[in-house]
Order: structure tokens, then sequence, then C-alpha cells
């Protein structure tokens, strides 16, 4: 916020414009984070990855009209301006700034639930977006060579046209399993929009911003596909070099499964009040049922009660980094219970108990034993080690991925199913009264 704020104050402060112009910056402006501010005060925390990915598409917009804006300003009144450097910046500012637009709206429709969450698999996917790349490097070409006007405007419609198709099919072609790792690339791609605006209107302080925001979203990309096993390349490119179809399970997979066996909440307790290492395991549903301060009271009593209750949380826990670790410390649960994936996945196997709170594809062992699952590969935690392991869903459906959990019909694991913030609440008061 700094950073992108002190990069307009700059831009905007050294241009020359009439009076009559600040005004209506200052109108456009106002209006604008007054609208900001109204959005951001009905956000609610589950809300928060669809609204990150919205706000996305607004910067997309904002690099793509800004490029067309400044070309046709100096077209008409500065021709002699539009050297090799400007005409590069305004391709770049538009190619990026388009992808960025259309993808961060398919984005928010997959968060939202608007959109269905498995990857769009049309035949030939690969070879279309290779094709509407080159068509769009090639408006980029021929714009830079500057031959005229016309070709100049066609070139340039072409490359907003073409890159606003190119982040809508990607897109389109990632599962919801990695739109976590999706809203990162956004991110990181609405920086380097700014940056090439920064080279456009020669604001070295907005390309240092620009810079900024995109190279730290590239680090969390990073970060992310080494979290989930996922190829970057894979993921920037729409799935590029995987399967455009997700294998099959295995015929009679789930038909060897055993029934699954269910539990109550004054069994959930006894187990909770005879266990001497518990480890719970948030996901998005947790967020959903808004159970946070349940969970973290129920933690404080099995604490006072000589309970070692630890959180394990996965990197893609949630929609988007960080969304479980946010909602704990809003509950007041102290940090040094917070411990990553890697810090608390061997701990599993001397645990009494493990809760899962609404986590699913995170804790799916299929990741580990299925090689034709959508998930195969992708780090998880190995919460089915655990002595007993109880699972609290709404149903027994699959998780955002569409991969089936084998883990809830294992001999260790009980289901408790129902809501989790009345689960909770009913689980804290009976511990309560056992006091």
């Amino acid at each position: 916020m700094a950073g992108v704020s002190l990069g307009l104050a700059s831009a905007i402060g050294s241009l020359d414009w009439p009076a009559a112009t600040y005004v209506q910056l200052a109108g456009c402006l106002g209006g604008g984070g007054a609208l900001g501010y109204l959005i951001g005060q009905k956000v609610s925390p589950t809300s928060l990855p669809q609204t990150v990915a919205a706000f996305h598409s607004l910067v997309g917009l904002a690099a793509v009209f800004t490029g067309v804006a400044d070309y046709l300003e100096h077209a008409a009144h500065h021709p002699e301006a539009l050297d090799g450097l400007r005409m590069g910046s305004i391709s770049l500012a538009t190619m990026i700034g388009g992808i960025t637009a259309t993808g961060s709206l398919i984005a928010f429709g997959k968060l939202n639930e608007n959109l269905s969450s498995a990857p769009l698999a049309l035949p030939g996917r690969d070879q279309a977006n290779m094709a509407a790349a080159a068509a769009m490097f090639g408006c980029f070409g021929l714009f830079c060579m500057n031959t005229g006007h016309g070709a100049n405007v066609a070139a340039l419609a072409g490359m907003a046209l073409l890159s606003g198709g190119l982040g809508l099919h990607m897109t389109a072609s990632i599962g919801g399993a990695d739109m976590p790792v999706v809203i990162t690339v956004l991110n990181s791609y609405s920086g380097w929009a700014l940056c090439a605006e920064g080279f456009m209107l020669d604001k070295p302080v907005l390309t240092t911003v620009g810079a900024l925001i995109g190279s730290s979203g590239a680090i969390l990309t990073h970060i992310m596909c080494v979290a989930m096993n996922r190829k970057i390349g894979s993921v920037l490119l729409g799935g590029y070099g995987t399967a455009s179809t997700v294998a099959a399970p295995a015929a009679g997979a789930l038909v060897e499964m055993p029934d699954p066996t269910f539990t109550n909440v004054d069994a959930t307790v006894e187990l909770m009040k005879g266990a001497k290492d518990v480890i719970i395991v948030p996901g998005y549903g947790l967020a959903v049922a808004n159970g946070q301060y349940a969970i973290a009271e129920i933690t404080k009593e099995l604490r006072d009660a000589g309970v070692n209750v630890r959180f394990g949380i996965h990197p893609v826990a949630g929609r988007m980094p960080g969304q479980l670790n946010v909602l704990l410390a809003e509950a007041g649960v102290p940090y040094d219970y917070v411990l990553e994936m890697e810090e608390i996945n061997d701990d599993f196997e001397s645990t009494d108990l493990t809760l899962v709170v609404g986590a699913n594809d995170t804790v799916n062992s299929a990741a580990e034993e299925d090689p034709t699952s959508i998930i195969a590969g992708m780090p998880v935690l190995k919460v089915w080690n655990s002595k007993q392991v109880i699972v609290m869903k709404r149903s027994m459906g699959a998780g955002y991925a569409g991969a089936e959990n084998p883990v809830f019909f294992k001999e260790n694991t009980d289901m408790l199913l129902g809501d989790a913030k009345k689960t909770l609440d009913e689980i804290r008061t009976k511990l309560s009264e056992g006091k």
C-alpha cells in the first residue's frame, strides 16, 4: 500500500497538467478510494481470496487502458516520442494487463464458486495457447515497428484481445486446487504491468514499485509451487505439460474401501480428555463456518487441562496463502501453537488424536497412495499416521480439487458430520462442563 501510494503520488505530482485536470483526477481518486473502502468493509475473511482476485482484474484493466491512452495521446500530439522503448513498454503493459484482467476474473469465478473448480480441458489446449501467444507476439513486433497509425491501432487491439483470451483460457485450464498459486501469480503479473507503465510514463518510482510487487509475487509463487509439488511453468502456462484430462481411479478402488465410521460430540470430547497430544488441522471449512473463536477456546481448555495442543497448517490451506494463519491469529491462538507442514508432519505418528476441521485436499492420502489422483505428488499433512483421526465436515463430499479422500474410510478415522461452528461450540461447552 505504501509503495503504490508513493508511486502514484510521485507520478501525479511530477506531471505538468492544467488545474482542471487535477480536479478531475481528485474526483476519480476520491471516488475510487471511497468505493474501495466500502467494499473492504463488507468483505468477510472467507471472501478475501476472491476479493483479491477481483481487484487484480482492475489492475490489469488499468494497465491496458493506460497503455492504449498513452499511445493515442502521443500519436495525436507527440508522434516523435513514440520510440522503441515507449512502444515496447506500451505493448508489455497491454499484454500483461490483458492476461491479468481476464485471468483474475476467472480466478474470482472459481473462488466464488460461480464457475466449476474443475480445470477446463479443451482438445488441443496447449496448441491453442501457443498459437494465441505467437499471434500476440506477432502483434507486439508489428506495433514496435511503428509502420503507421492504422497498423499500430490494429496491432494494439490484437495484443489486448489475444492477451485477454490467453488469460481467460489459461486460468480456466487450472484446477481449483491450484487457485492459491494462481492468486500469487496474478499478484506478480500486476506488479510487472505496473513496472512496464513506469517505463512507459518515464516514472522510475513506478518501475521500482512494480518490480518490488512483481518479484515478491514471483518468489511467493515459487514457494507455493514447491509446497504443492507443482511445476511453476505448468501453472503459469495453464497446465502446459500436464495431461488435459485427469486419469480415472483404478477400477474398483472406491468399492474396496470399507464403510466410513461416524462419531458424535460426546465421544469426541472423551477422546480429547484422554489424549496427551492433539493436533488440529484446520481448512477452508473452518473459515466458512467462522469457527476460529470456538477452536481457540477449545485449545485453551485442553491446554489448561495439560493436553499438548498444536495446529498443523498446510501452505495452501484455504483459498489464498496464510488465510488460516490470519484466522487463528484473529481468534487469539498463540503463534507458537501454529506450525507449518514441514515442522509437524513427522509428529503425527506420536499423536494421540488429530482433529481435522474443514480440511480435505490438504490431508488427502491419495496424494501419496494413488498415482492417478489429480493431486498425486502434492505434499500433504499425514494425519492418517496418528492413533485416531476425527474429521469434521459438512458431508462426505470430495474436496475443492474434486478428489476422493481415502482418509475418510480408514480404520482409525471417525467422521463427525455437521456445521463446524455448531459442533465446535458443543465440544467447547462439554469441555467446560467437565471441569
